[in-house]
């Protein structure tokens, strides 16, 4: 698997986890930390393979990253008027969050649903709520992420037949759907089917979006809520990019052309508090993919040898004491993604620690790129940190590192195997262990925490959603199930199970479930009539 010219090993233990300086991190470098290092295999300059400094030769130069700031919450209407805010004060692309209920394929009504319904994203459960979403919202003309992953392709068929009836080309719709079901496994925990299934719903996509919507990034192969987890940065970048490879081999097995669907493959990753080893994280990351698609694949179209991502300044890193603090945190955070060479980016809000962000912070938040962008000079050099001693030396080192894991996972049997053993789950619980163990005894600093403490309580107004949301929400369900065909439903949740006991592609019936107003919970209660729910093992 290694691809580096004898980089150094990567830091590891309690130290390297943390916001402190790993224990290997000296005060200077200098050249014969890059001995060994050829300048065309391994850096190139931008736009050249294995684009370590940057997919593109002008960098920011033709085009800003995306300005795509993550909102939803309460009823598909109030987070209707977000995204008009949003885009009337400057940002370029949506990005969704659903509820849990949403998430776990559990419509409102349901008693598992309960106390849950609006509260950390939009609720989404039938055809008319996703239109309700987009009211007013030309989806030809909008780039729109959605981050849902078990089912995913359940909310994009809705989606798609949004779009249908706005009369929109699906060849001509853009965005990104989430749709990265391993990361489930390993860190977020919102699944569920069983892996092996599951993967089908994702290879079903990338079949069905090579066909019918080619401009659509059918995965976001998301390191982002592993490092949220308790991950490192060298364990986010490997389990990522071995997340990501898993999932081409799945379409490979499945009889896709890598030179058709991989181009549409994204990642998305967090940026954290240790400044330069997050830019090293996203060069490296860049140059690894490039080496396993050309070298590993087979993969001939550029495209696919380029590794595009969408960065989210890291959650985890805020804190409810003194949440100003917050402010600079993320400004911090989202300068290492630009200075990273992120294709789009979303800025956290202050008061996330507390609650969902308000307007006034969610505004804030998407200030803090547009100062960047339009203030800071950043953008006018490519890959500006690129030839340092210390950003190349920490690129290498995470490089070698990630390359090691890459084969432990690879001897393993892949990611799946891999997943259902435990590994990955129990490599991030054990560093997410040694970073708590690092604050509470102050090894690691967290200012307002534990050290520079003042104990006066932010003076916040914070987003509340009440159970109202819930109410109309069910009240909505209700009054959709009372006008559809009863027969009409159950006729396309029967195909539906039908095609997932067979080799069928799975996105035509669910668009024809969708376009009978079948509910999110049917159509997932439907195929779990068929593979049943997974349950991860008592041992992880």
């Amino acid at each position: 698997m290694a691809v580096a010219s004898k980089p150094a090993p990567a830091a590891t233990g309690a130290k390297a986890a943390s916001g402190a300086p790993p224990e290997d991190v000296r005060p200077l470098y200098g050249p014969a930390d890059l001995a060994g290092l050829d300048y065309v295999h391994d850096l190139n300059d931008p736009g050249g393979f294995p684009y370590t400094r940057g997919i593109h030769a002008s960098g920011y130069g033709g085009k800003l990253w995306t300005m795509r700031q993550f909102s939803g919450f309460g009823t598909p209407e109030e987070t209707n008027r977000r995204y008009r805010e949003l885009l009337a004060a400057g940002g370029t692309g949506l990005s969704v969050a659903f509820d849990l209920p949403t998430l776990m394929g559990r419509d409102p009504d349901d008693p598992l649903s309960r106390g849950e319904v609006g509260k950390c994203g939009v609720s989404v459960a039938s055809l008319p709520d996703m239109e309700r979403l987009f009211d007013g919202i030309a989806l030809e003309n909008v780039t729109t992420s959605m981050t849902i992953n078990a089912p995913a392709a359940m909310i994009f068929a809705m989606y798609l037949v949004v779009a249908e009836r706005q009369g929109a080309d699906w060849s001509r719709l853009s965005g990104t759907l989430q749709n990265d079901i391993l990361k489930e496994y390993i860190a977020q925990k919102e699944y569920i089917y069983p892996p092996r299934p599951s993967m089908r719903l994702v290879t079903d996509v990338f079949a069905f979006c090579a066909e019918q919507a080619p401009r659509w990034n059918t995965i976001s192969v998301s390191g982002y809520h592993i490092r949220e987890a308790g991950a490192t940065a060298l364990q986010e970048l490997a389990f990522t990019l071995r997340d990501g490879i898993e999932y081409v081999q799945y379409g490979v097995d499945a009889g896709l052309d890598v030179d058709r669907f991989v181009p549409r493959i994204s990642f998305f990753f967090n940026a954290h508090n240790r400044f330069f080893e997050e830019i090293a994280k996203y060069r490296a990351a860049r140059k690894l993919w490039a080496h396993v698609m050309r070298e590993r694949f087979g993969a001939r179209d550029e495209r696919a040898w380029k590794l595009r991502f969408h960065a989210q300044t890291a959650g985890v890193s805020l804190t409810a004491q003194q949440p100003y603090n917050n402010v600079v945190r993320t400004a911090v955070q989202a300068l290492a993604a630009v200075l990273g060479g992120a294709n789009s980016l979303h800025t956290n809000a202050l008061d996330e620690a507390l609650g969902l962000p308000t307007r006034e912070a969610a505004l804030l938040a998407l200030r803090t790129q547009q100062v960047i962008a339009h203030e800071s000079g950043v953008p006018a050099a490519v890959d500006p940190l690129g030839g340092s001693f210390f950003v190349e030396t920490l690129t290498r080192e995470l490089e070698a590192g990630a390359c090691e894991y890459m084969d432990k996972i690879d001897a393993l049997g892949g990611m799946v195997p891999a997943i259902e053993a435990g590994y990955p789950q129990r490599e991030i619980a054990n560093s997410a262990y040694r970073t708590q163990q690092a604050i509470e005894t102050g090894e690691q600093t967290v200012v307002g925490v534990n050290q520079h403490v003042d104990e006066t309580p932010p003076a916040l107004e914070t987003l509340y959603i009440d159970e109202s949301a819930a109410e109309r929400q069910s009240e909505r369900l209700a009054r959709t199930k009372e006008t559809r065909d009863p027969r009409g439903v159950e006729r396309t949740l029967d195909a539906l199970r039908r095609n997932a006991t067979g080799e069928g592609n799975l996105m035509p019936p669910l668009l024809e479930a969708v376009r009978a107003h079948a509910t999110l919970g049917e159509m997932c209660a439907a195929l779990r009539d068929v593979w049943g729910e997974y349950e991860e093992a008592p041992s992880v």
